[in-house]
């Protein structure tokens, strides 16, 4: 376990962040696989319903991640207080929580699948391939709920490279039952999700293991009392964000509704560019994982100078990175996302226009969303997840005001700029609302 307390920051920082960041890789890599399998395999039809259910998959995993990621935020907290009777009792506690939603979400899953998939004019060629994917997916989601546990708790402990070992391990595993399942026992758009749940499965058991070596302490159920105070206030760190993932997905939804109108060749052209999407941000996710991790730990140590040290020039290193992803993006991305599809010449074509389209758009605007999860992640780490709560809010309207009426005067060109408006948006808000309250923060600190 790493201790970010002393040391220089940005050297922590960038350190802390690079399993973190190899991990994200591979985890994107066995998605882009997916996809890959997916298109080339199954066609054109089953790349469309995998992008159709894209944005309902992320709405649970988004609520997964918020939630665990909240609860990580107290861990880092005591953590860098020292305060290791209440770490153990507080780290059980998440394991309940986490159990509960698990179960509540898979049983509201089954429910909601068909009818959201038809409130978003899925097209009816690929309707029941998004619900078969969806369906399989949703039936692991406690799996999915104790892997982001597990790994978050790592995180919080300072703990990266746990989690880079594991996401190497589900990376190989998915990749072998992708071909496995897809293309020798025939299993469809079912096998690529099948896939992806057995492969986090050993993830997760990778981690607890790990996990339960290390800190054999935070497993001890001897004299543990459950104090609703204790759950309250992980839930009041990790709903705000759990909601801001809910929200900015929902703005997803009604982008997928629109999409879907356009038919199923451009439906195919937008998924193809949402898978790099995570390619995008990946270096973004895990710099911004570190800036939390950072922030926690001192700030539970009361150094908020070095926080203020720390979250500058780990900035300044994000804002690098993303200028070069995107000279990247803009240059190499047609060869990437050609990857992704197959069929007709034509269909290839029209596919890759709209995809390409889209990737060039978001490459220019990339710099924005690494600030936006810069100051989001900072915001964490002094315990505020309303601000980012916010945010997902500004996200929701902005997406969802660009998507439905900028259609309406330039046609499908207009929902390629519903993504970026909401990162400049949101961006906006959380730089401002970090600088006004560290800055109250630095001015109780001296009026004590």
């Amino acid at each position: 376990m790493k201790n970010l307390t002393y040391g220089k920051p940005l050297k922590l920082i960038f350190y802390f962040a690079l399993p973190l960041m190899f991990g994200n890789i591979l985890q994107q890599v066995y998605t882009l696989v997916d996809t890959m399998i997916v298109g080339q395999f199954l066609g054109v039809d089953a790349l469309a319903s995998l992008g159709a259910a894209d944005w309902i998959n992320w709405a649970i995993l988004g609520i997964i991640m918020g939630l665990t990621q909240g609860f990580s935020i107290r861990i880092s907290h005591l953590f860098g207080a020292n305060e290791n009777d209440q770490l153990s009792h507080t780290t059980i506690t998440i394991y309940i929580l986490s159990f509960i939603v698990a179960v509540l979400l898979t049983i509201g899953m089954q429910f909601i699948i068909h009818p959201l998939l038809t409130l978003l004019n899925t097209p009816d060629n690929i309707i029941q391939g998004s619900i078969t994917y969806l369906r399989v997916i949703s039936s692991g989601i406690i799996i999915v709920m104790f892997y982001n546990c597990f790994s978050s708790i790592l995180r919080a402990l300072g703990d990266s490279k746990t989690p880079l070992i594991a996401m190497i391990i589900a990376a190989i595993i998915n990749i072998l039952l992708d071909l496995l399942f897809v293309c020798v026992f025939h299993l469809g758009i079912g096998g690529a999700a099948l896939a992806t749940i057995v492969a986090q499965c050993f993830a997760a058991i990778f981690s607890f293991i790990v996990l339960k070596r290390k800190m054999p302490h935070l497993f001890e159920l001897k004299d543990y009392q459950f104090k609703l105070s204790t759950a309250k206030r992980l839930l009041k760190l990790g709903m705000p964000l759990a909601l801001q993932n809910t929200i900015i997905s929902i703005g997803g939804i009604v982008v997928q509704s629109v999409v879907n109108g356009f038919g199923f060749l451009f439906v195919a052209g937008f998924t193809a560019t949402n898978k790099l999407y995570g390619l995008l941000e990946v270096a973004a996710v895990s710099f911004g994982y570190a800036i939390t991790t950072f922030n926690s730990q001192n700030f539970g140590a009361k150094y908020f100078d070095r926080m203020k040290e720390g979250v500058k020039k780990a900035g300044l290193l994000s804002l690098a990175t993303s200028l070069l992803i995107a000279f990247i993006m803009i240059f190499y991305g047609k060869f990437f996302l050609s990857l992704f599809i197959s069929g007709t010449p034509s269909e290839v074509s029209a596919v890759l226009s709209v995809s390409y389209k889209y990737l060039f758009i978001m490459s220019c605007f990339l710099p924005v969303l690494y600030i936006l999860h810069t100051y989001r992640s900072a915001l964490l780490g002094i315990n505020n997840t309303v601000i980012p709560m916010l945010s997902g809010i500004v996200e929701l309207i902005m997406r969802i005001s660009i998507a439905l009426l900028l259609p309406l005067y330039i046609g499908s060109n207009g929902i390629y700029y519903a993504e970026v408006v909401a990162w400049c948006g949101a961006a906006v808000l959380l730089y401002i609302s970090y600088k006004i309250l560290f800055n109250k923060l630095l001015l109780t600190n001296d009026n004590e």
